[in-house]
């Protein structure tokens, strides 16, 4: 009886209650289904199964059954079972005043997501098969909270080759993004004594919230054509960048400044928290390779699948200096916690070469989209200049001074998804403020960019 009992049907919870098993059973099932617990369409128990579970006799199930197919609450047909009718739903008390969503834009160009409609889907299932089919048992245990070592060891050739990371896979630590590796980060840095990291006038204000939710101060550093100057770096125990591709201006930090912070951060043992997270996007202009690769010593290299791929891959990695790698991997816990299918994956992408072709073949599409971006602005806003456009998923557009809220309000207007400049600044800045918007052409599909970039001309100046 326990084997049938185990194997019948499928799983349904309910707790009878009231005078009598049938009117019990009854009002329990019309409840689940009035309040939506069991959605319209669910295919219940079979009254042989739920008797079973239940403990009682199958004539009183089925009878409970009888009476709400009557009520219009199940339908029955022969061969598809007792299922929930289609019926109004009854929210929850309490439910009427929660907060309404959002209504999203018409066009998203908020920066930060590429385009999801292009993700690899057919060579992704591929090397999952492949990736499945090869993976010991072994490797559907807990593991190692570093990450799975095929991962590891095709990330370290991969940022060997292309961004010139000089990467051992025993100091390479997977993370659940690039928020869940900052957090890490955080809490090691603050375990250290770390009470201030210096971070960019103009970048992600999450990436400092997390940072500030460590218990460390962010200070901004001074920003000029040359990017962001090292110059004022004292005492503070880390500096958070994005030097290959600054965020969101898009240049590249120069390379006087790429020496001076390395050269600060051996003089004072401070670390560099290099962000590279649209590293292989580049259009005009040679690959700027990692600061890592100058001192594999003093940087942590960030890097990211969240561009190149998609966010919700969840997957981000740290190259860690040889005095971190301990204390980040028993920071995060004593498991990994990233998907190991996932993980598998993406290390069979990266060495069966399906990866540099996504890349390349991504990079083709958004540079057509950013050459239609500067040919529209040429043609239709001559007044407005885009910047920072020689790599990247973004370009910011200069605009007369006073004017970057009204452009924001008139892109609401246009329904478009636009952040203004100003949305990046650290409150703290000293750097005098631009007006100007920043432009993410890489979440609009194909399809959909030439009425994109026609609700924004028409709401520039």
């Amino acid at each position: 009886m326990a084997e049938q009992w185990a194997t019948l049907g499928v799983d349904l919870h309910l707790e009878p209650t009231g005078p009598g098993l049938r009117r019990g059973l009854t009002d329990a099932l019309r409840e689940a289904v009035r309040t939506g617990r069991l959605a319209p369409g669910t295919r219940l128990p079979s009254s042989r199964s739920l008797a079973a579970d239940l403990g009682i006799a199958r004539n009183t199930v089925a009878d409970a059954y009888a009476d709400l197919v009557a009520e219009g609450w199940l339908t029955a047909r022969q061969g598809s079972g007792t299922r929930v009718g289609d019926r109004t739903v009854v929210p929850p008390a309490g439910s009427a005043h929660r907060r309404r969503e959002p209504a999203r834009p018409a066009h998203d160009l908020r920066p930060g997501t590429p385009d999801l409609a292009s993700f690899p889907r057919a060579e992704w299932l591929k090397a999952t098969r492949r990736a499945l089919t090869t993976a010991p048992n072994d490797a559907l245990g807990y593991g190692d909270p570093r990450g799975r070592p095929e991962l590891r060891s095709a990330l370290a050739g991969y940022l060997a080759r292309a961004r010139g990371v000089r990467a051992d896979p025993q100091r390479i630590l997977v993370c659940g993004g690039f928020a869940h590796g900052l957090t890490v980060l955080g809490a090691v840095l603050r375990a250290r004594g770390v009470r201030t990291v210096a971070v960019e006038s103009y970048g992600l204000g999450v990436h400092r919230d997390l940072l500030t939710a460590a218990g460390l101060r962010t200070v901004p550093l001074p920003f000029d054509e040359r990017g962001t100057d090292p110059g004022p770096l004292k005492d503070e125990g880390a500096v958070l960048l994005t030097p290959a591709h600054q965020f969101p201006m898009g240049a590249p930090l120069h390379p006087d400044r790429r020496a001076a912070v390395v050269d600060w951060a051996r003089r004072t043992g401070g670390l560099v928290l290099e962000d590279d997270y649209d590293g292989e996007f580049r259009y005009d202009r040679q690959p700027v390779g990692a600061l890592q690769g100058l001192d594999p010593d003093h940087v942590v290299y960030l890097g990211t699948a969240s561009k190149s791929l998609a966010p919700g891959l969840r997957l981000a990695w740290a190259v860690l200096p040889p005095g971190l790698a301990d204390e980040l991997t028993a920071a995060r816990g004593g498991l990994d916690t990233c998907g190991v299918l996932d993980q598998l994956t993406l290390a069979e992408f990266l060495t069966s070469g399906a990866y540099d072709r996504h890349v390349r073949s991504a990079r083709l599409r958004y540079r057509r989209r950013r050459d239609a971006l500067v040919a529209a602005l040429a043609e239709r806003a001559p007044e407005v200049r885009a910047t920072g456009i020689a790599a990247g998923l973004h370009a910011v557009l200069r605009l007369p001074p006073g004017t970057e809220a009204s452009v924001v309000r008139s892109a609401a207007w246009q329904g478009l998804g636009l952040y203004g400049l100003s949305f990046f600044r650290h409150p703290e800045a000293v750097t005098e403020p631009l007006d100007a918007v920043v432009v993410g052409y890489g979440t609009p599909p194909d399809h959909a960019w030439a009425g994109a970039l026609d609700a924004l001309c028409r709401a520039l100046p």
